[in-house]
């Protein structure tokens, strides 16, 4: 019998007190976290006159006890979550973080962590917690391109994207259009001084193609245009403060150029890809942003189908509240995006509340003979 044991044995002559005591400063010491987790929960329930056998389960606590039980077991899990992340085992923390759902200490762990890491079952673990459990998505892109590669990293993010928040989906996006970009430049760069041995340096991708067609002669490309045609679609999730944002367009740019076979067409608005995501982020940027809304509105005019009008207006209202152009926005939606059902994500009472304009979400509930929208909208 282990010295453990027999100090539990030895305790229980104190009472139950002293033998819960000593099994946690015995896991404590054996540092046995999961097994403290049970300890803690099984000494409230002791504590609470409950069966012990089953120490965390909710099964066995009835309804009227279940709140105290609830606030030990969040307790419980935040101290021992914090005991995971002070020894280094991000995955074991996650476990009860998540389960609690405060993912920030996590987030903040790998966050610090260095980017650059060996592949490995360790990495393959933070990988999955960071990215694919979510707790820190952009550090997730980050090793997955050091350890995987860009195509994996692509499609791994691109099945997340749908379930990443708005501010992780900025980040990640950043880090591919500037991990994208300077491959990018490094291929093209190296190209023209193949042929041109005394070309001159120049700062920017930009640069390097400006007057030089023939880099893009007889389907010449520089990288992978499948990776280029994601990473300008990721490009959107940018804002106007995104420093990236002006890398992308440069993207863009080359992509404009490339032989009519790697252009792929994307969904309206976004048929001619390259062209219509240069307006897009020019927009978004603050460059050329009346001729980019007249050419998405142009686009409008144009489409024959309902349905394609509202993806385009769908697209430009998104880039008209991005850019504070609330009465576009207002304008747009009311004329194309006001039958839309709420299950498709966008709701034009919360684009009214945003813009600051409740009188056009009474125009719009009068005209639907709903009552309720227009009381809520004329006593906002």
């Amino acid at each position: 019998m282990s010295d453990s044991f027999a100090q539990l044995i030895e305790a229980k002559s104190a009472g139950s007190a002293a033998v819960f005591a000593k099994l946690l400063e015995s896991l404590r010491a054996e540092k046995d976290f999961h097994k403290l987790f049970d300890a803690t929960l099984m000494c409230k329930k002791h504590e609470m006159g409950l069966p012990l056998l089953r120490p965390t389960s909710l099964d066995d606590v009835p309804t009227e006890k279940r709140t105290e039980f609830e606030k030990t077991y969040v307790e419980s899990a935040r101290e021992v979550g914090h005991l995971f992340l002070e020894a280094g085992q991000i995955a074991n923390a996650w476990l009860y973080f998540r389960t609690i759902r405060e993912p920030e200490p996590v987030a903040k762990a790998l966050a610090a962590m260095p980017s650059r890491r060996d592949p490995g079952d360790e990495t393959e673990e933070l990988i999955q917690v960071a990215l694919f459990d979510g707790a820190n998505p952009a550090k997730g892109v980050e090793w997955m391109l050091r350890t995987h590669g860009t195509c994996s990293t692509i499609t791994s993010l691109e099945q997340q994207m749908g379930r990443i928040p708005a501010a992780d989906r900025k980040r990640c996006a950043a880090i591919l259009v500037k991990h994208l970009y300077n491959d990018l430049t490094e291929s093209v760069r190296g190209d023209v001084q193949r042929r041109m041995a005394l070309a001159p340096p120049c700062d920017s991708l930009r640069e390097w193609i400006a007057g030089r067609e023939w880099l893009f002669q007889e389907g010449n490309y520089h990288i992978d245009v499948s990776h280029l045609n994601a990473v300008v679609r990721f490009a959107r999730f940018l804002d106007q403060d995104s420093p990236e944002l002006k890398l992308a367009i440069e993207l863009t740019e080359y992509g404009g150029r490339l032989d009519t076979q790697f252009q792929y067409p994307g969904d309206p608005p976004f048929e001619d890809f390259y062209p219509s995501h240069r307006h897009f982020l020019q927009a978004l940027s603050g460059e050329k942003v009346d001729e980019s809304i007249a050419y998405f509105r142009d686009k409008i005019n144009a489409q024959p189908e309902e349905q394609d009008k509202q993806l385009i207006a769908y697209v430009l209202v998104d880039l008209a509240m991005r850019i504070n152009r609330h009465d576009l926005a207002i304008e747009l939606a009311e004329a194309h995006l006001t039958n839309l059902d709420e299950n498709s994500g966008f709701s034009f009472a919360e684009l009214c509340r945003d813009a600051g304009n409740m009188t056009a979400l009474q125009r719009a509930a009068q005209a639907k003979n709903d009552l309720v929208t227009f009381t809520a909208a004329l006593l906002t």
